[in-house]
């Protein structure tokens, strides 16, 4: 699940990974069988992936991918410790590469820039405190965000400062919260993705307007072709 605005961003001062000498593990797993909690959970997931082949059209240089392993220590490897965003974004890469997982000791220490974890009440807990914590203190990863797909109250964001703590995120007026490493707003929106109606959680730019899916901005432009030929005096129908 490859994605990808000249963006500023600070590149993260990759941290240390403690595999052993002379080669770090090779027999990884990336996939256990475990499905995304819900058809929304993953269609909320799949949005915001998409999403980044629009925000992100004029970059090469970043990986947009989600439910997939994060492999970062051998002691993680060894003890099957599966850590799997929902949605994670990493800057300043490689683009082109088709990716199983992501292993940090073969992006050259890279973490992810940007995660979001689409909480559940089986998970919520784990969301806002395990992996809250092992996302500031290891990965470092500068924006953290949760969401509940069922519960739009539950979004909540966090950012590092300069001790490398996280810090809540203060929202606008509309609710949303800034995202500095994708120079966008992550807030909700209202509307039918997938042919499932509900509150989801979508990227906007600066100026506010909503990112869209490829699909979406594909209608658009099909729109805009339509009512430009009717100006014409051309019914598009008939084309």
């Amino acid at each position: 699940m490859t994605l990808e605005i000249k963006l500023e961003s600070t590149p993260q001062t990759p941290s240390v990974v403690d595999w052993e000498p002379p080669m770090p593990p090779t027999d990884l797993i990336f996939d256990d069988g475990v499905p995304l909690e819900t058809n929304r959970h993953r269609i909320a997931m799949n949005a915001l992936i998409r999403s980044m082949l629009i925000a992100l059209a004029n970059r090469n240089d970043y990986f947009a991918g989600g439910n997939m392993f994060v492999y970062y220590s051998s002691t993680q490897a060894k003890n099957r410790d599966f850590r799997g965003p929902d949605f994670f974004v990493v800057l300043d890469v490689d683009g082109s590469i088709s990716r199983q997982g992501w292993v940090v000791w073969d992006e050259g220490g890279r973490y992810p820039d940007v995660i979001v974890e689409l909480l559940s009440q089986s998970t919520a807990e784990i969301d806002k405190g395990e992996k809250k914590q092992l996302y500031e203190r290891v990965f470092k990863t500068p924006n953290y965000y949760v969401f509940d797909p069922f519960n739009p109250s539950s979004f909540q964001g966090w950012a590092l400062d300069n001790k490398q703590k996280y810090q809540p995120l203060g929202a606008n007026e509309k609710g949303w919260l800034w995202c500095e490493m994708l120079g966008l707003w992550l807030g909700t929106w209202e509307g039918t993705i997938d042919r499932e109606t509900a509150i989801w959680l979508r990227f906007y730019d600066k100026q506010g307007n909503l990112i869209l899916l490829p699909e979406e901005a594909e209608r658009q432009r099909a729109e805009r072709l339509a009512a430009k030929l009717r100006e014409l005096g051309v019914d598009p129908e008939n084309l």
